[in-house]
């Protein structure tokens, strides 16, 4: 899930001015009519938007229970990924060959990325969710979490249905707010919508056309650089300065070269291109090269262990083999790892909220740490550091 800032002219009025969150309900959907009103949205326009409004306590229980994203890397692609799924993408990329012909002319993106996030977000669009999205973007603006997020897809909902695109009653999809076979957010629907199939609507709940070109051009719009690779599993020699591992550490090609990193398959990228080395699950777990389009993955959604899983998805749907899992060290439960976040938290260390998610700020802590303790600094969290914490 990925959120845009709004450029509607609501956003100029001082932050003061309407109810932020929380409050009752309806006091929030009046405040919320207040400030479409004063940017200028006419009384029929906003009065139709809002009937009907209410909260969905479906929505807040979804947001509270990502318990699927404490999986490591090797479950979790386990999970998602089966052969089934990678036939019927492959199927995909054969019965629409001629959108993503035109999806890689025009904007340069491989078709197994887009067929990743068809695959996971919606299962190729066979279940989009049931959520009503209005109602879903309203709760959680309303709930105190995270409305800085939602708020302004509110008003970007609103712009569509102005639009004669958004159905306030009839409308659904995901818990968060996003729409159609590749789960997009209003306000990207607003900035990158495509109407690929001519028929005067971006319809990205029906058309694959609309869905993957508005995917498409997304992508492009948030950097992607046509005709350079994502992601590559590599094999890395002993003795590696596992310190220099981990997204925030970039070194070009050829450095990791000299230092001895190879592919697994093929060749590795242009020698002075930047890549960061992830190992998800420690250095005797699978190993990739991840090169600059690989940041774009996060504009999507924010889970590490996701956009990895999506990004070598991608990789498999365009022949890749499957990865070397390796013996990983033992890694921590849920509840171990919770308590490694206090113990980091403790030490000074921001891991954000202790969620039992290893994410990127407790793995920058986690490596901190090894390297202080003299452990191998992988950033992958095992009982051995725990006890040593």
């Amino acid at each position: 899930m990925r959120l845009l800032p709004l450029a509607f002219a609501a956003l100029l009025l001082p932050a003061t001015a309407f109810a932020q969150c929380g409050g009752s309900f309806s006091g929030f959907v009046k405040s919320l009519k207040q400030e479409a009103l004063a940017a200028g949205y006419d009384r029929a326009t906003v009065n139709g938007f809002f009937k009907g409004a209410s909260q969905d306590p479906k929505v807040l229980r979804a947001d509270r229970a990502q318990g699927v994203f404490q999986k490591p890397f090797i479950e979790f692609s386990r999970r998602l990924i089966s052969q089934s799924r990678i036939n019927r993408g492959r199927a995909m990329a054969e019965k629409y060959d001629s959108t993503f012909r035109r999806i890689e002319s025009t904007y340069g993106i491989d078709r197994g990325v887009l067929l990743a996030f068809w695959a996971f977000e919606t299962d190729y669009g066979s279940f989009q969710g049931d959520f009503n999205t209005r109602n879903a973007l309203i709760t959680l603006a309303h709930d105190c979490r995270r409305p800085e997020l939602f708020r302004p897809q509110i008003f970007a909902a609103l712009e569509l249905y102005k639009r004669d695109n958004f159905d306030p009653a009839r409308t659904t999809g995901a818990w968060a707010g996003e729409i159609g076979m590749v789960q997009m957010l209003p306000q990207d629907i607003l900035d990158n919508g495509v109407d690929a199939d001519g028929d005067g609507q971006v319809s990205l709940k029906t058309s694959p056309a609309d869905a993957l070109m508005s995917g498409a051009k997304m992508l492009s719009h948030l950097g992607w650089t046509a005709g350079q690779p994502w992601l590559q599993e590599v094999t890395i020699p002993g003795g590696l300065d596992l310190s220099k591992s981990g997204t925030d550490t970039k070194l070009s090609v050829k450095e990791w070269q000299a230092l001895g990193l190879r592919a697994k398959e093929g060749s590795l990228a242009a020698g002075n291109l930047q890549a960061a080395l992830l190992l998800p699950q420690g250095h005797r777990g699978p190993a990739f090269l991840a090169y600059p389009n690989f940041d774009v993955y996060f504009e999507w959604n924010q889970s590490f262990t996701y956009v990895l899983t999506a990004a070598y998805f991608a990789n498999r749907l365009e022949g890749a083999s499957v990865y070397s899992a390796g013996k990983p060290d033992q890694g921590l439960s849920g509840t171990q790892m919770k308590q490694l976040q206090q113990k980091l938290q403790h030490l000074g260390h921001d891991v954000g909220k202790i969620d039992g998610i290893l994410g990127a700020k407790t793995r920058a802590a986690v490596q901190s740490e090894q390297q202080r303790l003299g452990l191998p600094a992988d950033a992958w969290p095992t009982p051995t550091l725990l006890g040593r914490l």
